[in-house]
């Protein structure tokens, strides 16, 4: 059984940077194709993740190990406990949707297979943080995310603002990214390890050393930069650009949830101080106040929802900085949350654009009495 769950997770890392390359070899206007074959990468990904629920169920974690580089020490290991299990399901789940959706939204003029081949190993990458036991790997997957998400956020690079946003994002975060690096070799200098059971069971020990503060901080602003923490928010309203699928998926969904993933994840080893719980509450707190206060300004529908999910990161960056079980277990549950009602605002956003034209608020004065309840719900929790 064992032996099973670790093919499952080999294939499912291996499917979307697969069906990535192949995206990329087919012609411009093979459109229809390109679809079916993003879409079956995604629904066969959500299959594996669902056939792995069982290993993970009760506790349980499915790992796959491969030697990787023997002279440091470091290992190739694939692990899947029940919150990876979570953020896999959502990963690929949500990707399937925003697939079919971009079937309809992109325009038959766009280079389609540049797209689809961006996001399959866009979505590869994020399963790559997800499912990384190694913390040295999982900093190789956070910044190919990173150059995943340039590319996406810049896919209409004939239009300056595209061109803007992605270099912003870029270099925000892959400055952070190298913080990040930098905290996770003083983490593996103090637990003598880089494997991620190791280093969460070292937590007394990391706590205890005096490299403790300088590596909290230097993970902090990898995890703050990647989630559009303040004072590092800006990035996230310049990338909404970006065509709206990409919105819907990386700004709502994925890319955005990956710094508050790896806090819940490194929370065992980092958490129950008061350094934790001022630095890490105090930036949610901020973002929480800000991004909902500048949403009321707003008059671009993407430009609110953009600031409504900087603000809901910060909601979710506050109740890890709790540093209570029961503020990490509410901080997951509204990851999964705000990435499923985000997505589909996005969406819906995007689909109010193709069909007027605009996404000014103030030109669609009358459209609310039109949209279906649900959807007006869901706006207003905004």
């Amino acid at each position: 059984m064992a032996t099973s769950s670790a093919a499952l997770l080999i294939v499912l890392i291996a499917l979307p940077f697969g069906g990535s390359c192949l995206a990329a070899l087919f012609p411009a206007n093979a459109r229809n194709a390109e679809a079916y074959l993003a879409g079956g990468v995604a629904l066969a990904a959500l299959a594996l993740v669902i056939a792995i629920y069982s290993q993970v169920v009760n506790g349980g974690v499915a790992q796959y190990r491969a030697p990787w580089v023997p002279e440091l020490g470091l290992e190739f290991n694939l692990r899947m406990d029940g919150f990876a299990w979570l953020l896999a399901a959502l990963v690929t789940g949500i990707g399937l949707l925003v697939v079919l959706y971009a079937r309809y939204y992109m325009s038959p003029a766009d280079p389609v297979p540049r797209f689809y081949s961006f996001l399959l190993a866009f979505m590869g990458a994020m399963l790559g943080i997800v499912l990384s036991g190694n913390l040295i790997q999982l900093v190789f997957f956070w910044e190919l995310t990173s150059l995943f998400s340039f590319l996406l956020i810049g896919y209409w690079h004939q239009i300056a603002q595209a061109r803007d946003g992605a270099r912003m994002a870029l270099i925000i975060t892959s400055a952070g990214g190298l913080c990040l690096f930098a905290g996770i070799l003083m983490l593996g200098h103090i637990v003598g390890s880089y494997d991620l059971d190791q280093v969460l069971a070292a937590g007394a020990l990391i706590r205890s050393h005096s490299l403790y503060v300088p590596a909290l901080v230097l993970v902090l602003l990898g995890a703050l930069t990647k989630s559009a923490q303040f004072p590092f928010h800006f990035w996230l309203p310049h990338a909404m650009a970006a065509p709206t699928p990409v919105s819907a998926y990386l700004h709502s969904a994925t890319m955005v949830n990956a710094g508050v993933f790896l806090l819940v994840r490194l929370w065992p080893a980092l958490g129950g101080t008061n350094e934790w719980l001022w630095l890490v509450a105090s930036a949610g707190l901020v973002t929480f106040i800000l991004g909902a206060f500048i949403a009321i300004f707003q008059q671009d529908l993407k430009g609110l929802l953009a600031y409504s999910t900087i603000s809901h990161l910060g909601l979710i960056t506050l109740l890890i900085g709790l540093d209570t079980p029961l503020g990490q277990v509410a901080a997951i549950f509204h990851i999964m949350n705000h990435a499923t009602f985000k997505a589909s605002l996005f969406m819906a956003a995007g689909i109010i654009d193709h069909e007027t034209g605009t996404r000014d608020i103030r030109r669609l004065s009358g459209l609310w009495r039109f949209m279906p309840i649900t959807l007006r719900w869901q706006a207003s929790r905004c």
